[in-house]
C-alpha cells in the first residue's frame, strides 16, 4: 500500500473518531437539555438515529445507547399531543446500536435492562378493518409497554404493544413478544413462550423437559467464575 494512501487512511480513521466523541449526546450539551431528564454519566452515541418529542424522554443514569437508535415520541416531530413521560429508561441499561424505540403512550424500562442491537419497540400498531382505507391511515390503540429491571431482550426482537416484560427476564434473539412474560423466566420464539422459568430451590427448570435443569447461582459463586475460582 502506498504511504500516502495509508497517511490518508489514518487521517480519515481519526477524523472519524474524532467527530464520533464530540458528537455524542451527553449531559451539558445543548441536545441533551433538550430531553425530560438525561442522567449522569448517560451518552449517546453519534451517528444519532432520528429524535423528536424529546421533553417526553427520560433517561437515568450511566445509560448508553447505541449508534442510530431511534428515540421518537409522538406521530411526527410537531406533534402537540404528546405524554410527559412517553419514553423513560432507567439507570445503567445498554441499549444496542440500530435499536428503535417509539413511543405514542408509554414505554417504560427498568434499570440495569440490556438490548442487543437492532431491537424494535412500539406501543402501538394500526387497524385494518375499514377495507376501502389504506391500512397504514387505520391508526391503532396505545397499549403501554414495560420492561422490568435487570432483563436481557436479544439481537432482533420485536416487542410489541401491551408487552409486559417481568424482571431479569431473557427474551432470545429474533422473538416477538406479546403479553405478559413473569419474572424470571426465559422467553424465546414468534410468538415468544416462556421456555425455562426459575423455581425456588430447584434451579432454572425447561419447561419442555422438566429434567432439564440449569443450577441458580448466587452473586457470590458468578463473582467466583469470572475470577477464574470457580
Amino acid at each position: 500500500m502506498p504511504w500516502s494512501h495509508r497517511l490518508l487512511n489514518r487521517f480519515v480513521l481519526g477524523g472519524a473518531r474524532w467527530i464520533e466523541r464530540r458528537g455524542a449526546i451527553t449531559p451539558g450539551t445543548d441536545r441533551a437539555d433538550a430531553f425530560g431528564t438525561f442522567g449522569a454519566a448517560s451518552l449517546i452515541s453519534y451517528p444519532l438515529g432520528t429524535q423528536y418529542g424529546l421533553k417526553s424522554v427520560h433517561i437515568g443514569s450511566g445509560t448508553l445507547i447505541g449508534k442510530g437508535t431511534v428515540l421518537a415520541v409522538g406521530y411526527s416531530p410537531d406533534d402537540p399531543n404528546i405524554p410527559e413521560r412517553g419514553l423513560v429508561i432507567g439507570d445503567r441499561c445498554v441499549i444496542g446500536a440500530g435499536t428503535i424505540l417509539t413511543s405514542h403512550g408509554s414505554i417504560e424500562i427498568g434499570d440495569d435492562v440490556w438490548f442487543g442491537q437492532s431491537i424494535f419497540v412500539s406501543d402501538a400498531s394500526h387497524g385494518y378493518q375499514a377495507p376501502d382505507v389504506p391500512i397504514g391511515a387505520q391508526l391503532g390503540n396505545h397499549q403501554p409497554i414495560s420492561i422490568g429491571s435487570g432483563s436481557w431482550i436479544g439481537h432482533g426482537a420485536v416487542i410489541l404493544p401491551g408487552a409486559r416484560i417481568g424482571r431479569q427476564v431473557v427474551i432470545g434473539a429474533g422473538s416477538v413478544v406479546r403479553g405478559t412474560i413473569p419474572d424470571h423466566t426465559v422467553a424465546a420464539g414468534v410468538p415468544a413462550k416462556v421456555v425455562r422459568r426459575l423455581e425456588p430451590d430447584v434451579g432454572w427448570v425447561s419447561t419442555s423437559r422438566p429434567d432439564d435443569i440449569k443450577p441458580a447461582w448466587t452473586a457470590a459463586q458468578l463473582a467466583a467464575m469470572y475470577a477464574g475460582d470457580a
